[in-house]
């Protein structure tokens, strides 16, 4: 018998304002059919002033809770992925603890960009497997407007804000490929890319927050092989296929690197949760946004395999199994 991390519940938020591709097309040189063409995106949420990262995560893991039917003082641990803190300390998952009105446990955040809820889901599922932690939050949260440079129309369309969590409980399991909870997560990181995707800003370089660069042919041919290998990494590590794969929640980062890494891997486009249309790129927090949305209209059911995958800035890549 071995201790499984198993979702329990998952909750997503959304800023209100929704700003379509008719409206970024009269702020910078570029157009509906243009962004659609390249990227599959329509629309992005837009974070309202004052609105904070903090502010996104809170109600997210307030609905996980809720659906969980979890009490928040019974949580032992709140890790928040995220690039875009409130502040650059403390950690955004204390202000996240405080709000959900917890006085006991821990709290800190992961940052990975893109690739930051897969790593904080592996952090808290090691917590789990050790013993440590009976109940986690995890979180992915972004404001990524505000790092955004709305005159270079080769990013500033990519991106939107959001948040998604879900909520770990740790159960007995037999160690078997066919438990429920989390059967096995795969991380990476290659530095020699740093330069590729990132923020050309920070504390101790500029003093300042700066705004996201990226060189966006390079980081599309990486994503695609290293998407499709750590997928084949999870698959071959538990002994399973792509067939029993009932669901994949990938990064929503450009419809083209999902369609590429779907015809690599042999997976049809229908079992792909698909939300960047409507929600752009949300960095951390598109893999939970996906996955509530799923799971609250249905498709995602309980029993389900599902594969979480993602890359980032760094680069940073991996990818979770789960039996729901």
């Amino acid at each position: 018998m071995i201790l499984r991390s198993h979702i329990v519940g998952c909750g997503s938020y959304l800023p209100a304002r929704v700003l379509t591709n008719a409206e970024l097309a009269s702020m910078v040189d570029t157009s509906d059919e243009w962004i659609v063409e390249r990227t599959g995106i329509r629309q992005r949420h837009i974070a309202a002033e004052g609105e904070t990262t903090s502010d996104l995560a809170t109600e997210a893991a307030r609905k996980a809770l809720r659906l969980a039917e979890v009490n928040a003082a019974d949580v032992d641990l709140v890790i928040v992925a995220t690039a875009t803190p409130d502040n650059t300390f403390p950690a955004t998952a204390t202000k996240v603890q405080q709000r959900l009105g917890m006085t006991g446990g821990f709290a800190f955040d992961v940052q990975a960009v893109c690739s930051g809820f897969i790593y904080a889901l592996s952090v808290a599922d090691s917590f789990i497997k050790s013993g440590q932690v009976r109940t986690a939050v995890v979180i992915g949260a972004e404001t990524f407007s505000r790092i955004l440079d709305w005159t270079d129309r080769g990013t500033c369309v990519l991106f939107g804000d959001g948040a998604g969590a879900v909520v770990l409980k740790a159960s007995w399991e037999s160690g078997a490929n066919t438990d429920r909870g989390i059967l096995s997560t795969h991380l990476h990181s290659d530095g020699r890319y740093y330069d590729l995707l990132k923020v050309d800003g920070g504390p101790s370089s500029s003093q300042t927050v700066g705004h996201l660069r990226m060189e966006g042919r390079e980081v599309f041919r990486h994503a695609v092989v290293n998407l499709a290998q750590v997928v084949a990494e999870a698959l071959k590590a538990n002994d399973l296929s792509a067939a029993d794969v009932d669901w994949v929640v990938p990064h929503q980062a450009n419809r083209r690197i999902l369609e590429g890494t779907a015809k690599k891997l042999g997976f049809p486009m229908e079992r792909m949760v698909v939300t960047v249309d409507r929600h752009a790129n949300t960095s951390a927090a598109s893999i939970p946004l996906a996955f509530a949305e799923a799971w609250t209209d249905g498709r995602i059911k309980r029993g389900d395999l599902v594969l979480l995958e993602a890359m980032g800035g760094g680069f940073t890549w991996g990818s979770a199994l789960a039996r729901l």
